[in-house]
């Protein structure tokens, strides 16, 4: 077990299965140091635990806690390229997209929950810079999507 996944198991979390992709496109690319997710939904065993809009719908603390299960998913989706999570030198970008009903302004909070689980599991490897952009629906009205950019170590 890798440092990273065991990181993972003293915070009680389980690495998913890479959640498969729903359209022509692959979950992760590699391409030279960098690996490249495409947006991870929050899918929990192949399912939305909740769909809607942010602030309707879907509270800001329940969508905080989904963006967690987004970069999760986003951390599989990096080792089923990188091979091993410990070859993580840094999480470089994320991106976070929350689909936000017409007054909801809150949508960095919302993406704290990836970038809070991504410095609880890497550490200072976790710290990156972030967009968090508010958008009318996304896919399966899903209330929030996350994609991670990191670079690896030559190893």
């Amino acid at each position: 077990m890798s440092s990273v996944e065991a990181r993972l198991a003293e915070l009680g979390l389980t690495l998913p299965e890479v959640v498969p992709p729903l359209a022509a496109y692959q979950p992760a690319v590699q391409s030279g140091v960098y690996v490249y997710t495409s947006g991870q939904l929050p899918m929990v065993e192949g399912k939305l635990p909740v769909t809607g809009k942010v602030g309707a719908e879907v509270t800001a603390e329940e969508a905080k806690e989904l963006a967690r299960i987004c970069a999760l998913n986003a951390l599989a989706a990096v080792k089923s390229v990188a091979g091993d999570l410990d070859r993580v030198a840094r999480v470089v970008k994320v991106v976070g997209f929350v689909a936000s009903a017409s007054d909801f302004t809150g949508q960095p909070g919302v993406i704290n929950g990836a970038s809070e689980l991504l410095g609880e599991v890497l550490g200072d490897k976790g710290v990156h810079a972030r967009s968090a952009v508010g958008v009318a629906v996304l896919p399966l009205d899903a209330p929030v999507e996350v994609e991670v950019q990191v670079e690896l170590t030559g190893a």
